[in-house]
């Protein structure tokens, strides 16, 4: 069990890594861009299209590292002003839901990921590329974003901390 948990933390630990090389690759491109453009140049069409496919693979592989990280926009102002045993249920509830939600997201991404690979769709604008490249991120992010609000419904730590505000 212990070698299976060393794995997923390092599939998580990889897609992280992904989606940090990917917000770099955005970087560069959207500077390259403008650059080109106060030049008087035309940027390279797949310099645009590479970014638009940046955004969903930075969203989508760094989302579950996040909800680890408890990275993800929530608000403790109401779960601040509760006692400590309703903070407990209501955390647990809010991540329980979660799970519910992504294992749907997830669901219905397979979905998507295997009726384009049924149709062969690819996505043609700067250059061909297979849709299921973009659509496989859908049922991998989903799937470890439950597995990771499953771990504050279920396990010791809570995703609420109780304190409301920023702290760093």
């Amino acid at each position: 069990m212990r070698h299976l948990v060393r794995v997923y933390d390092a599939l998580l630990f990889f897609m992280a890594l992904i989606a940090a090389g990917t917000l770099i690759w955005l970087m560069i491109s959207v500077v390259t861009s403008v650059v080109m453009r106060n030049l008087g140049m035309q940027p390279y069409a797949w310099l645009f299209t590479s970014s638009e496919y940046g955004l969903l693979y930075m969203t989508m592989l760094g989302a579950p590292w996040l909800v680890r990280e408890r990275g993800h926009v929530h608000i403790e102002l109401v779960t601040a002003a509760l006692p400590p045993t309703l903070r407990r249920i209501v955390s647990r509830t809010v991540a329980l839901a979660c799970v519910a939600v992504s294992l749907i997201l997830a669901w219905y991404g397979l979905q998507l990921f295997l009726t384009n690979i049924e149709r062969n769709d690819y996505d043609v604008r700067a250059y061909y590329y297979p849709r299921w490249l973009l659509t496989i991120t859908f049922p991998i992010a989903f799937s470890f974003m439950a597995v990771e609000f499953a771990r504050f419904a279920f396990g010791r730590e809570l995703m609420h901390s109780g304190e409301a505000g920023i702290h760093e």
